[in-house]
């Protein structure tokens, strides 16, 4: 039977995806005591970046915006893996990190952020309100134009 999380996604019509495999020499997430820390994640669909470039200069706000989500999707499914397969053990989102590929005149650093923001408090109702870091980056590993990471509180 699915549980409170994965019926919210079912809702909001999202599968999670098998979680991609680190790009480099690091683990996708670590979990202590009672934190998971996921990763950076960027927006990739079946094991592919699927949103590349430089927001503002040929990845547009929307995009940008749907990039975000996208990589929230995919910190979601290293979480769920960190959970045993029970997002239900998560008790809260405590913190966002965004990184936005965009050129050093680009300001809206914070609305592409909000695609992955919106989407955790979509899921987590009021659990998923949380701190959050956004900032602009010159490049992101390959060629992303966004990439987020968590940490979330488990019981």
């Amino acid at each position: 039977m699915a549980g409170r999380i994965e019926a919210a996604l079912a809702e909001l019509g999202i599968t999670l995806p098998r979680p991609m495999p680190p790009l480099a020499n690091y683990v996708p997430y670590v979990v202590t005591g009672r934190l998971v820390i996921v990763s950076g994640q960027v927006p990739a669909i079946d094991g592919e970046v699927a949103i590349t470039g430089k927001v503002s200069r040929g990845v547009s706000l929307d995009q940008a915006k749907q990039a975000a989500r996208l990589c929230f999707i995919n910190v979601l499914a290293h979480l769920k893996a960190a959970c045993g397969g029970d997002l239900d053990r998560v008790q809260r989102v405590v913190r966002l990190g965004g990184f936005i590929a965009a050129p050093s005149e680009f300001t809206q650093h914070a609305l592409v952020m909000n695609g992955a923001s919106d989407l955790a408090v979509a899921v987590f109702g009021e659990a998923g309100r949380h701190a959050r870091t956004t900032i602009g980056v010159p490049s992101l590993p390959a060629d992303a134009a966004v990439e987020v990471e968590g940490m979330f509180e488990i019981f």
